[in-house]
């Protein structure tokens, strides 16, 4: 710009006043801008290259006597001072605004930390309370399960008694040997609810009882057959890979699966459907449980394992907080997700002993 400037001066004939008048005005264009983009040395360079492309002009006045003369010759302390102050007044702008920023900057920091306190302090808090219903509920249960162990006792004793009197070929001699095994169930079900509500860890130097999978899953449909009967339910079992049998702890696997299947028995409508999918991985072995009820939204896959936090009107929220406890002692994990066939799907991934040991 100020050398096209300077051009149009030597090329247009002195006494074309008007023209040399615009050219001399459209100098602090240039100017101007250098000075808002690199401050006051930009805006004084500008102004000197101006002054120089200026010059051509001033040789047109040289004979015209020194009145006109020093007046256009004035026109170059205009252009300095231009470039002066408007360089003062950006170099000054630039530093408020680079304070500005940094400002910014270190509030954007503050404003992150300040959130992940906030955040942390609403975890703490959530925690704090959870601990304070664990410890409520610790001493409940511990008279509670008091008054369910002394029943018990009675009962299996009552079992035991009908089972002596009782042939094993009698035809309802099965149905003993369900009561007998549901009761000792429940028995490890309330030290479960016991442990897990105390925050200890299972003392047990007795090597569980493991069962093949299908035997259990066999015996869990069985026992929930009355409801599953209720809602006309369809419940499908698969099982895919090379046909060996998949051996599982009993009594954890039974309260385990009771739980999760329950859950989706709770869920479907009427003549709903249920699909149970087990199979062996390289490290272990997979059980799925799948329905096509109403589902759980994203938000809700980690609450659903937290206690205390139930999307039934009459759920306590212990049921699958319990379960993962299990799942975890036993050395494996639980997760839900979308299931193809519209509704939620539990997936209990279980490491082998062999895998597990090593």
């Amino acid at each position: 710009m100020v050398t096209l400037i300077g051009v149009l001066h030597y090329v247009t004939p002195g006494y074309m006043i008007l023209y040399h008048d615009t050219y001399r005005r459209l100098s602090y264009f240039p100017i101007a801008i250098g000075a808002i983009l690199y401050g006051v040395r930009g805006g004084l360079l500008i102004a000197v290259l101006s002054c120089i492309s200026f010059v051509p002009h001033l040789f047109m006045f040289w004979f015209q006597g020194p009145e006109a003369y020093y007046s256009e010759l004035s026109e170059i302390l205009f252009y300095l001072a231009a470039g002066l102050v408007i360089g003062l007044i950006s170099s000054r702008e630039n530093r408020l605004r680079k304070k500005y920023q940094q400002l910014s900057e270190k509030l954007s920091i503050s404003y992150k930390r300040l959130h992940g306190q906030a955040t942390r302090l609403v975890q703490a808090e959530k925690q704090l309370g959870q601990s304070q219903k664990l410890s409520s509920l610790g001493h409940v249960s511990a008279s509670l399960a008091h008054e369910i162990k002394n029943p018990l006792a009675s009962i299996k004793g009552a079992a035991e008694i009908l089972a002596d009197e009782v042939p094993p070929s009698h035809p309802k001699h099965e149905f003993i040997e369900i009561m007998r095994s549901e009761i000792s169930r429940l028995n490890n079900s309330v030290n479960e609810v016991l442990i897990y509500c105390r925050g200890q860890q299972p003392i047990n130097n007795e090597v569980p009882e493991s069962e093949p999978l299908d035997k259990i899953l066999d015996k869990v449909i069985q026992l929930l057959a009355p409801q599953i009967r209720e809602k006309s339910i369809e419940v499908t079992c698969e099982k895919t890979g090379n046909g060996r049998v998949i051996r599982v702890e009993e009594a954890a696997m039974i309260q385990v699966l009771m739980n999760i299947i329950l859950n989706a028995v709770d869920a479907v409508a009427k003549k709903g459907k249920i699909r149970i999918c087990h199979y062996r991985e390289s490290q272990g072995y997979k059980i799925n449980v799948a329905d096509n009820g109403p589902g759980l939204g994203l938000e809700k896959f980690e609450e659903v394992f937290e206690s205390f936090v139930t999307f039934k009107a009459e759920g306590t929220g212990l049921g699958l907080s319990i379960t993962r406890k299990i799942v975890e002692r036993l050395g494996g994990t639980i997760g839900v997700a979308l299931s193809d066939m519209g509704g939620a799907e539990f997936s209990v991934f279980l490491p082998d002993t062999k895998s597990l040991a090593n």
